[in-house]
């Protein structure tokens, strides 16, 4: 019996990108062009595989199937016809993470993932707004907010904590009670999910009535003001590790009260969690994060 391999691959595509333009798009052919394979490849296994869903289309339990038990042998095919072409078979990662994270966290990290897996091709995109998965062409994405996002898959990355950081110039570690922070310029990131407001409740101290104060939207901006002696900030330890390390940032209070929080979420589509390419990013992310938590993020900085 002959084997409708254009037809599968068709298929494949449509399946791994979840819309038959896009799948159009990478093939160089028109949506019509490949309803008809999968037309044609539905009459030869005489089951429907895909059903429309409102403006996207969707798999049937019979498409999912299929899609589970050819979907690693279809990449297996296309990296075999790259290498005996000449070429180095290299699947492209595409990745969103929020700005900070990105710069703070991630990119610091991300040479020992890529020098590890040179199949892989990472495309890094430092965005704030939540990625729709239904038309953007985004694998992964390490989104900040509260974690809950119905539909998704959604995992913790690690859990933080906020404490009060500043130049060590402007205040000596451990030299100020709470109380004391009013005299100084408070640096505030506007999207953070722990307050000034809500830390000086939580120890027990009133605010001055005019704080001097100046606002950033990124924590990034934050850390690097609160770095370069433009006032005492209040971030997380997983946005500042390089900066404690370094010695450019310390707590200036004594014995500041555990704010322990996870802001950042691994999201994605059920169905990207079977790509090779996610598994193997999720299991190195998931390494790098014990890795900090057993150290900087698990010390008392």
């Amino acid at each position: 019996m002959q084997i409708p391999l254009r037809s599968i691959g068709v298929f494949h595509a449509v399946a791994r990108m979840g819309s038959v333009s896009r799948a159009a798009d990478e093939l160089c052919v028109t949506p019509s062009a490949v309803s008809q394979q999968i037309q044609a490849l539905e009459v030869h296994l005489g089951t429907a595989l895909i059903v429309k869903a409102g403006r996207s289309i969707a798999l049937t339990e019979a498409g999912e199937r299929y899609f589970e038990m050819i979907g690693g042998e279809v990449e297996r095919i296309a990296e075999a016809t790259l290498r005996i072409r000449g070429f180095r078979s290299v699947m492209s990662l595409n990745l969103r993470a929020t700005p900070t994270l990105s710069s703070k966290w991630l990119l610091p990290r991300l040479s020992a993932f890529l020098d590890a897996h040179p199949d892989i091709e990472v495309r890094l995109d430092g965005t704030s707004g939540p990625t729709n998965f239904g038309t953007e062409n985004v694998d992964l994405e390490i989104r900040h907010g509260d974690g809950r996002w119905p539909g998704l898959y959604v995992e913790g990355l690690a859990e933080e904590r906020f404490l009060p950081v500043c130049a060590p110039a402007l205040a000596p570690p451990e030299s100020l009670e709470p109380a004391e922070l009013g005299a100084f310029r408070l640096i505030h990131s506007v999207r953070s999910q722990v307050p000034w407001g809500r830390w000086f409740a939580q120890v027990g101290a009133e605010p001055a009535e005019r704080w001097r104060r100046v606002l950033f939207d990124r924590s990034h901006m934050a850390v690097d003001a609160a770095a370069g002696g433009l006032g005492i900030a209040l971030e997380s330890t997983l946005m500042m590790t390089d900066e404690l390390r370094a010695g450019l940032l310390a707590c200036p209070v004594r014995a500041p009260p555990a704010i322990g929080l996870v802001t950042q979420w691994i999201v994605c589509p059920h169905d990207h969690l079977r790509h090779r390419k996610v598994q193997t990013f999720l299991a190195w992310l998931r390494t790098e994060r014990d890795r900090w938590q057993a150290g900087e993020g698990g010390a008392t900085l």
